[in-house]
């Protein structure tokens, strides 16, 4: 189990460097989002915005449709950016993968995340992030509480659909 887990991190820190977002997908984006939503998709490095890509066709391939659960699909992972619009680096997302191995250990250094350790805090709270940016930029209550909720340990509704085709990738 331990090798096919790190066989697909591996994998997955590839496909993240080599990521791109098509012409096609990026009028897709433009048609689905607001202009003020439009900026969150735009702020995140290529590999978020590939992954977030990824995830709504999921549920479009699993037949869901609801514009709101599209739409938070396509920026689920904006809270990753910092408050002065840097996105997380992807050697972090492997730190923060590594030590979530050990959640008492990572939910200390994320919790105390400040300096060198800020990106930790950043990636362990950005589904609150990215649901108060989406608030900032006038989203839906209703699409704002898919985003806050959507890495609770038990979510429910839609934000529960949107964690499901986050795990798919």
């Amino acid at each position: 189990m331990a090798d096919e887990s790190l066989a697909y991190r591996v994998r997955q820190f590839s496909a993240a460097l080599h990521a791109r977002v098509s012409d096609e997908e990026r009028h897709l984006v433009a048609a689905l989002l607001p202009r003020s939503e439009q900026h969150l998709f735009a702020q995140m490095p290529a590999y978020d915005q590939r992954h977030c890509l990824d995830v709504y066709h999921t549920l479009v391939a699993a037949k869901h449709t609801d514009p709101l659960l599209l739409r938070a699909a396509i920026i689920h992972d904006c809270g990753k950016v910092d408050d002065d619009g840097r996105p997380m680096g992807l050697l972090w997302y492997v730190v923060a993968t590594v030590i979530k191995r050990w959640p008492a250990l990572y939910l200390a250094l994320a919790k105390d995340g400040y300096g060198l350790l800020r990106p930790l805090r950043i990636y362990a709270e950005h589904a609150w992030r990215g649901a108060q940016m989406a608030a900032q930029a006038g989203a839906p209550a209703a699409m704002i509480a898919i985003l806050r909720h959507y890495h609770d340990p038990v979510p429910q509704g839609m934000a529960a659909l949107l964690q499901w085709a986050d795990e798919q990738h």
